[in-house]
């Protein structure tokens, strides 16, 4: 399993993480609120900080103790969100 495009999986491969960098507050939040429309809709919530400019993320299912599918599928759409 690789992952994908900017991201990398943690010490023990039980989540990719990934962080986003933007002009500013306003647009870092914008984007959060993208991503978690997205995250509704797919039922799959993503671990995140966000600090001025700058949003963190985690993916995992817990469920599953570790990464799957799901998770690579949402850390494809968060790149395409990110993109916008």
């Amino acid at each position: 399993m690789d992952a994908p495009t900017g991201w990398a999986f943690e010490e023990g491969g039980k989540a990719l993480t990934r962080t986003f960098k933007f002009k500013d507050f306003s647009e870092a939040f914008g984007f959060l609120t993208r991503v978690a429309l997205h995250a509704e809709k797919q039922d799959h919530h993503p671990e995140f900080t966000s600090v001025w400019n700058r949003v963190d993320f985690r993916l995992t299912s817990h469920d599953a103790g570790g990464v799957t599918e799901r998770d690579l599928s949402l850390a494809e759409a968060i790149n395409g969100l990110a993109g916008r």
